[in-house]
């Protein structure tokens, strides 16, 4: 269960297991106000994982922060400068003010292990309109700093010198333990539901981020970049098939579906486990027996958690935001 102060309690030994050898639990949705009054309630549940929805508004040059209003905030995060201020003040603030939230918890509380940042860029990058890769790096760099385990990390051999490819680094297991990662936040990006219903966008999300990442390793600037580029829905053996441009391909290691589609028997999952692949599986509760949305049974929700673990998820995520002892789980991975 959670420990004090909402450091994430571990089964023994998982501390010293790599990033990509344990699995753990995590919140969608976790900027909505109508589940939590301020996102460091999230925070505090232990929960290993949160999201943030993201529209890019090339109007203010802004990052706005809600569920389905592009030129809005609708969330629960707040303008803090101190620990202290996370649980009062207005909310409805911009990206850049919920990731000074977390920089500002995660400051309260190292013992918290690694935290997953969940970005869906609802409509996709603008970049025609100032809204780019680079700038969203920026916003991060600014607000996450030194917090942030970079691809360039994943990257970086133990002895000096760098891997070729993120896919790489991966199958080497070149990940850090999560005890060294303790206090680190990593970011993973997805493409939104709006840009992926718009039939005029032809650059999704997360073939531009990893087209970015690539010209950035080709040109010696990889450290750059804050976010790992996910391949979104899950497929049948290797997802990343799906990009013409085989060059994307190996600048992909995490993946993102609905869990219950992982589970219904057509997709091998231990190839995400054996390749040191981190895998986010959704909707925790959907696969069957269905448990309920919001508030199952503690016994259930960790049973469901153990399930996943054992198909290979890295994490689960769910809406059990009054489940602190499930949120707080972490278990052996497969």
């Amino acid at each position: 269960m959670a420990g004090p102060g909402g450091v994430t309690a571990s089964a023994a030994g998982t501390d010293a297991l790599p990033l990509s050898g344990a699995t753990t639990s995590g919140l969608h949705n976790s900027y909505d106000p109508g589940a939590f009054t301020y996102l460091a309630q999230a925070l505090d549940t232990g929960t290993s994982m949160i999201e943030l929805d993201v529209w890019d508004d090339f109007f203010t040059q802004e990052w706005k922060v809600s569920h389905s209003n592009p030129t809005g905030n609708a969330n629960n995060c707040v303008n803090a400068s101190s620990a202290s201020q996370l649980y009062t003040g207005g909310a409805n603030k911009d990206l850049e003010s919920c990731l000074d939230d977390v920089r500002l918890w995660l400051g309260a509380h190292p013992g918290h292990g690694p935290l997953y940042i969940k970005l869906e860029i609802k409509a996709g990058f603008q970049a025609t309109f100032g809204m780019s890769p680079a700038k969203l790096d920026q916003s991060i760099s600014a607000h996450l700093g030194g917090l942030v385990f970079k691809p360039s990390d994943l990257l970086d051999k133990p002895g000096g010198g760098q891997y070729a490819t993120l896919d790489a680094a991966a199958c080497a297991g070149n990940w850090p333990t999560r005890q060294q990662l303790a206090g680190k936040v990593i970011l993973e990006v997805i493409p939104g539901t709006v840009e992926e219903s718009n039939p005029t966008d032809s650059l999704w999300t997360d073939q531009e981020y990893a087209g970015y990442l690539r010209d950035l390793h080709t040109q010696g600037r990889t450290s750059q970049a804050n976010v790992f580029p996910s391949v979104h829905n899950a497929q049948a053996g290797d997802p990343r098939s799906r990009y013409s441009d085989t060059s994307l391909r190996p600048w992909f290691v995490v993946f993102d579906g609905d869990a219950a589609t992982y589970l219904n028997g057509s997709i091998d999952t231990g190839w995400y486990d054996t390749h040191h692949y981190l895998l986010f599986m959704t909707d925790a509760q959907n696969v069957p027996p269905a448990l309920d949305d919001v508030n199952p049974s503690t016994a259930d929700a960790q049973a469901r958690v153990t399930q996943l673990a054992k198909a290979h998820a890295t994490v689960a995520s769910n809406d059990w935001k009054a489940l602190p002892d499930v949120q707080s789980t972490v278990v052996p991975r497969g």
